[in-house]
């Protein structure tokens, strides 16, 4: 919680969680070498977490849409069509596992998954993770590894 923390302070206030449909667009300047920004799906159950998460995303200038629900990310991949995901694997009802082959079905959306048990390392990627980052991490190794996919994928 020490960065959660610094983060806060760097921001000087607390942030606020908004559900993936409230989500609030950001006016900072764009990181896409276009002027459309690269829009990011955030999934974790932990409310704590997303928002720690959203707010370094929105801090580097990405478009954050965040769910605490595995049912509700597949949906918002259609109807949002983000340029990549961060999952949790441990959640309730649907975990990171199933979203991740229930995704990889129908998409190639770069993924991210993230787990507290690194355990979970092998059968995420085999499912289809392109990255997977033990938690606790800190935002400039999860801000590396968004760039670094989306230069491998060109984007």
């Amino acid at each position: 919680m020490i960065v959660f923390y610094e983060l806060k302070k760097i921001i000087g206030q607390d942030t606020q969680y908004y559900p993936a449909s409230d989500s609030k667009p950001d006016t900072k300047t764009s990181l896409s070498t276009s002027d459309v920004k690269v829009q990011v799906l955030v999934v974790d159950d932990d409310v704590k977490i997303l928002r720690f998460i959203g707010s370094s995303l929105r801090l580097a200038g990405y478009d954050v849409v965040t769910t605490t629900s595995g049912e509700e990310a597949l949906q918002l991949v259609e109807s949002k069509k983000p340029q990549i995901m961060i999952l949790d694997i441990l959640m309730p009802q649907i975990d990171g596992f199933e979203v991740l082959k229930r995704l990889r079905a129908v998409s190639k959306l770069p993924v991210i998954a993230i787990s507290a048990h690194a355990s979970n390392v092998g059968i995420a990627l085999n499912l289809g993770a392109n990255i997977f980052l033990a938690k606790p991490f800190r935002p400039d190794e999860l801000l590396k590894k968004i760039e670094a996919l989306l230069d491998h994928n060109g984007q």
